[in-house]
């Protein structure tokens, strides 16, 4: 919360005199916080940013009144951002002229995880109105299909593998070997490593064309966002992380119509055994360890890797190819 900035509203006169007046209502909201993960800056913004339009303003159009609107965050959304209101955006902390507006809301509303209520909306949007609202921003003069690499066998269903590198944890230790597994099943593989220097319409423009997804849980899974309805989404889950497996990513592949599938490890797989015995509580009962201190969640984020049984990952890729294969069959 020390990087939202504070509003106070204040009543009196109204001092000093309008310089520009607008027509339409205004949302002020901060790009602060936690933004700069991309689950956050969906979870924690452009979802409540549209939950909130809909249910203040609904079929109006309005003005975004941003603060930490940062260059950096503006360009890297601004396709969502254009489209979820036609207005250039007024950043709250560098504009110095007086606007008034016929009505503002403060703040945006939230209705959890990666939610979108429409019993609590007037216009009872859902999120496969804010996958839509993603699939116009980015789907406008361009060919979704343009990334497909010409030496892919047209006949075998597109699999993207999202990886992790660095010191970041849960890195997939048996990578290679996993996507010739993939490959050996029938797939076209390709890697994606999501970095800030990929702009996200090219991310949008890679997962929205592809069958079937797989990663270990983590943030670049909200490219979930991006993928076709009916395409293929498998998450890696490591040793604790099971509840945010299910709130976040599960929820985001369900909300958009792609089917969900989930490769729980087993603690064979986890590099934490190398660690802990087997009979420890670390590995054996994730959530009595964590208890209510959340820090401790840091051993399953941070310190822990994956090596995948290839057999039993198998029996996974082999269903994912058929569903996937069927897809791209109905769909192309």
């Amino acid at each position: 919360m020390s990087r939202i900035k504070e509003v106070t509203l204040i009543s009196g006169p109204p001092s000093p005199k309008c310089e520009i007046q607008h027509k339409v209502p205004a949302i002020v909201f901060s790009a602060g916080g936690l933004t700069g993960n991309i689950f956050h800056d969906f979870n924690d913004g452009l979802i409540p940013v549209f939950i909130t339009a809909n249910s203040i303003f609904p079929n109006q159009d309005f003005v975004l009144v941003v603060s930490k609107a940062r260059d950096w965050w503006v360009n890297k959304y601004k396709e969502i951002l254009r489209t979820l209101t036609k207005y250039p955006i007024i950043n709250f902390d560098n504009d110095t002229i007086t606007h008034c507006f016929p009505s503002v809301s403060v703040g945006i509303i939230s209705h959890g995880l990666v939610t979108i209520d429409p019993k609590l909306i007037p216009n009872s949007k859902t999120f496969t109105h804010f996958h839509a609202l993603i699939e116009k921003a980015y789907d406008q003069n361009q060919n979704q299909h343009q990334n497909k690499p010409s030496i892919f066998d047209p006949s075998r269903p597109i699999l993207v593998l999202i990886t992790r590198n660095g010191g970041v944890g849960r890195i997939l230790l048996n990578q290679n070997e996993v996507i010739f597994e993939a490959k050996k099943i029938g797939f076209n593989v390709i890697i994606f490593e999501p970095t800030p220097k990929i702009p996200l319409h090219k991310a949008y423009e890679l997962i929205h064309s592809t069958h079937a997804m797989i990663g270990v849980h983590g943030a670049a899974l909200t490219h979930t966002l991006f993928l076709r309805p009916g395409s293929v989404f498998m998450q890696v889950v490591p040793l604790g992380t099971e509840w945010a497996a299910e709130v976040c990513y599960e929820r985001i592949a369900r909300n958009v119509g792609s089917k969900y599938m989930e490769y729980k490890i087993k603690a064979e797989e986890s590099s934490l055994i190398e660690k802990y015995n087997k009979d420890d509580i670390v590995i054996r009962d994730p959530v009595a360890f964590r208890g209510s201190d959340w820090s401790k969640m840091n051993i399953y984020l941070k310190e822990q890797n994956v090596t995948l049984d290839l057999v039993r990952l198998r029996r996974y890729l082999l269903e994912m190819y058929m569903q996937a294969k069927e897809f791209m069959d109905n769909e192309g």
